[in-house]
């Protein structure tokens, strides 16, 4: 789900901020954040950037599609005859 390289950024650097005494630690701790770290954010439920630009772009295809298909059955709608005293689908019959 995420790089694993960015994990072990996130453990080292809190690892290196450690008092020198618990520098002997240093491994232990930083196994045991990467593995807490990575049990959070799978427990997020979050998707990659990559799967997250896949998803905006077919969404902004799908958008366009509509909007077409809009226009489409508007023209369809005002070049049927008597479609101009129709209004939201309800003739006027005043």
């Amino acid at each position: 789900m995420f790089d694993p390289k960015i994990l072990e950024d996130i453990a080292q650097h809190v690892s290196n901020a450690l008092p020198s005494g618990f520098k002997d630690l240093r491994h232990d701790v930083e196994k045991n954040l990467k593995v807490a770290l990575q049990a959070g954010f799978n427990k997020l439920d979050l998707v990659t950037r990559e799967e997250f630009d896949v998803q905006a772009a077919v969404l902004a295809r799908t958008r366009a599609k509509l909007e077409e298909l809009e226009r489409r059955v508007v023209a369809l709608e005002h070049s049927q005859p008597g479609s101009a005293s129709t209004v939201g689908g309800t003739a006027d019959k005043s």
